[in-house]
Parts: structure tokens; C-alpha cells; sequence
């Protein structure tokens, strides 16, 4: 078999591939061998019809798939002998295939990149540290008796934090607008989850007050009928409340699944909780840093054929938060191109580190990968079960594993420079 190869760009390879012709009508003559031993023809014994009859019956349908089975055989054999590494499938473009010919063809396609990292001791890497103190664990606690918060009826004015419940129609110019009336709905000042002016226009009113309130739509406002407008609302108070916190009490920690141990095992378990959140949002942070420095201390050449799966890649995961399922719906994929040329680069440069430091998958690491991406169904061990006999998704957590174990070898040889960090900060908690 002949071969020859050239370069016609960076990474694209030109392959020309010349399979003898003796080669060819052998493998032709085997399989006809092959089908006149079961072969049932008319007028035949089954196993009995002479060869020549064999080839006229079947012989053009033989040399189809001989033809295809050896497109494919030499291609891999001749990528082999030329120690190429192809990124992707090639297109082959057929030169000669007739019977009684040598197999000629041309295969073009894109080979990997020798990737040459740049020293990792030279590296300079910001690595973020925190800890769980106990005030933030006041804060969580604080925050778990609000969402059980109750309220009370007061006789006061209200103030930011009481909730307000009122009747109210609003116009426009004096005249009513759809969807600006409504019946004894609450409101909670403060929560922002109403107009502002309408918030703070029922800052001071009292049970049985009745008031107008002037409320400015901002110009993005999502009726767009209404943005940009001016309307005044006639809002009748029915009941002014304000907010009461449950006790910190055995019973309140029984509504969060603590039986035993009362406050001093919520706290445990409230800690243990926001400690793997903020261990797992740490590494999160940290490896994105890490990325970002090998990234741009490795610029790469790489192959089209990967970028344009990785935007395929995208383009679905897109889809698929949107809820949407019809290809037409696909967004547009020049968003996606730098994304995906960044994923196939940190994929190569992450390659290397695995294949020239020799890491081996930790199972440890693959566990704790998986319980991670369990936890948050709503029966983890039957979702780690499914994992667990599903092959090719378990290989992507051991890959993401294996990603994890190279970033974390980069940081131990890596110029780390450690910047303190709170829980409230990485976590953007606020009580």
C-alpha cells in the first residue's frame, strides 16, 4: 500500500492512499469463496453453484463492501504507519474504485496538536481560601427562623418588614388599566417584589386607611403599555402586620429534621452543610482561576473539527435549559465559538498534564464527584445507582474527576498566591 502526506494548513493533513489492486480482488475472491459455500441458487445444490455463477450473482454487491470495509481498514492502517493522530472523521474523496484497479483515494481530515506547555512552576495563580465561622452559622440559623417567620396584626403604621395587605385600582390619566386592580393582596415592605413607589407609598398607613399612591412604570417595564407611565392607585388598607420570628426551641428544630440533640445539633448540622458548600464552591473558584492562567499562558492551535462539536455541545445544553427541543429553536452558534475553542483548548493542556505526570483516576474522587451531582435529586441513591450502571456516564464523572486531579496538581507546583475569602462573600449570603 502506498501513502503519502502533506500538509495543507496548521493542523489539516492531505493523505493519498493507493491499495493494490491484487489486495483488492483477494479480499473480493475470499468473500465469493465464502458465499458459494451456504449460496442458494436456482437450479443449484445449496453450497454447489460454480464460482463463476457465484461472481455474476453477487459480484458487484461483494465489491461494494470490500471497497468500503478497505476505505476504511487502510485508513486506519496508513494513519498508523504515518503516526498521525486525527481529530476528528476524515473526508474521503475517491480517486479509483473500479474492479481491476488499485483502490485509490484522497483522505483529508485534522490532526491533534503537539502541545507544549509552558512550565508550570512559572505559572502565577491566585488560590482563594475561607472558613465557615460561627457567625456565619448565626447568619444561617437567622436565616432559616425567617423563612418560618409568622405575622401579627398591629395597630401602628407600617413600617420596612410588615406585611400590608390592601385593595387597589389604578389609572392612568383617570382612567382604569388592565391588570391594575386587585383584592386584599399582601405585600411585604421592603421585599422589593412590588413597585418601588408602591412600597414606599404604603410606608405609614394603617389598618382601615385609605390612600392614594402615585406609581412611576419604569421604561422596561414588562407591559409595554404601561412602561414609561405614570399611574395613581387608590389602595384601601385592610391589615397592617409585622413579622414574628419562631423561637430557637426544640420544636423549631424538629421542622428542620433534628429530633435529638436540639439547637447545639442544628448548629452541627447547619455547619456541616454550609461547610461542603463552601468546600465545593472554593474548588469551583479555584479551578476557574487555574483555567484562566493556563488558558492564556498556552495559546493553541486546535482543530476546527473539535471546536465545531464543542459548539454543537453548547448549542444543545442552551437548548435544553430553554426547555426547547426542536433543532430550529438551536441558538445561534457565534456566541459559542470562543467558549468552545476555550473547552477544547483546556481539554488538550489538561490532557498533557494527565498523560505526562501519569495521573490515575482516584475512586475516591469519582465517589465524591457523583454524591455531588446526586444530592441535589430528590432520591440520591437511586440516581447514584442509575449512574453507577450506566458505562459511558460514569467514564464523564471519571473524567471530571481525573480534570479535578490535574488542577490540583497545578496547584501544588504552581506559583500560588492565597487570598483570604469569607463565606458571605463566596457565597453572596446575605441573613
Amino acid at each position: 500500500m502506498q501513502v503519502s502526506v502533506e500538509s495543507i494548513g496548521k493542523l489539516e493533513r492531505r493523505m493519498q492512499v493507493q491499495v493494490p489492486a491484487e489486495r483488492v480482488a483477494e479480499q473480493i475472491a475470499a468473500r465469493l469463496q465464502s458465499i458459494s459455500r451456504t449460496a442458494r441458487l436456482n437450479g443449484f445444490r445449496p453450497g454447489k453453484a460454480p464460482l463463476k455463477v457465484i461472481r455474476q450473482q453477487f459480484g458487484a454487491q461483494v465489491h461494494r463492501e470490500v471497497i468500503g470495509e478497505l476505505l476504511q481498514s487502510s485508513y486506519a492502517e496508513a494513519v498508523t504507519q504515518n503516526q498521525l493522530a486525527p481529530a476528528g472523521s476524515p473526508r474521503i474523496e475517491p480517486q479509483s474504485m473500479d474492479e481491476g484497479q488499485d483502490l485509490k483515494y484522497v483522505a483529508t481530515f485534522e490532526v491533534f496538536p503537539e502541545v507544549q506547555l509552558q512550565p508550570i512552576e512559572s505559572l502565577q495563580v491566585e488560590r482563594l481560601t475561607a472558613e465557615v465561622a460561627e457567625s456565619d452559622i448565626d447568619a444561617m440559623v437567622e436565616r432559616l427562623r425567617k423563612q418560618q417567620v409568622k405575622h401579627q396584626a398591629v395597630s401602628r403604621a407600617a413600617a420596612d418588614g410588615d406585611k400590608v395587605s390592601i385593595d387597589f385600582e389604578g389609572a392612568i390619566d383617570g382612567v382604569p388599566f388592565a391588570g391594575g386592580k386587585g383584592e386584599n393582596v399582601a405585600i411585604v415592605l421592603g421585599e422589593g417584589r412590588m413597585l418601588p413607589d408602591l412600597e414606599q407609598g404604603l410606608i405609614g398607613a394603617v389598618a382601615g386607611e385609605k390612600r392614594s399612591v402615585t406609581v412611576h412604570f419604569p421604561a422596561d417595564y414588562r407591559a409595554a403599555e404601561l412602561a414609561g407611565k405614570t399611574a395613581v392607585f387608590a389602595t384601601d388598607i385592610k391589615a397592617v402586620e409585622e413579622p414574628v420570628l419562631p423561637e430557637l426551641d426544640e420544636e423549631f428544630c424538629k421542622s428542620f429534621g433534628v429530633a435529638e440533640g436540639g439547637v447545639a445539633k442544628l448548629r452541627e448540622d447547619v455547619g456541616a452543610n454550609m461547610r461542603r458548600e463552601l468546600d465545593q464552591a472554593l474548588r469551583n473558584r479555584n479551578k476557574a482561576s487555574v483555567m484562566d492562567k493556563l488558558y492564556a499562558a498556552n495559546p493553541t492551535e486546535v482543530p476546527n473539527v473539535l471546536i465545531e462539536s464543542q459548539i454543537r455541545d453548547l448549542q444543545v445544553e442552551a437548548m435544553r435549559r430553554a426547555g426547547a427541543k426542536d433543532a430550529s429553536q438551536a441558538p445561534p452558534r457565534d456566541p459559542f465559538v470562543e467558549p468552545a475553542r476555550r473547552r477544547v483548548t483546556l481539554g488538550l493542556l489538561l490532557n498533557d498534564v494527565v498523560r505526562r505526570e501519569k495521573l490515575i483516576v482516584d475512586r475516591a474522587r469519582v465517589n465524591e464527584r457523583l454524591d455531588e451531582m446526586v444530592a441535589a435529586y430528590g432520591d440520591p441513591g437511586a440516581m447514584k445507582r442509575a449512574y453507577l450502571q450506566n458505562a459511558e456516564a460514569m467514564r464523564q464523572v471519571e473524567g471530571l474527576a481525573l480534570e479535578d486531579q490535574a488542577v490540583d496538581w497545578i496547584l501544588q507546583h504552581a506559583k500560588v498566591h492565597e487570598v483570604p475569602s469569607t463565606f458571605k462573600e463566596l457565597m453572596n449570603f446575605e441573613a
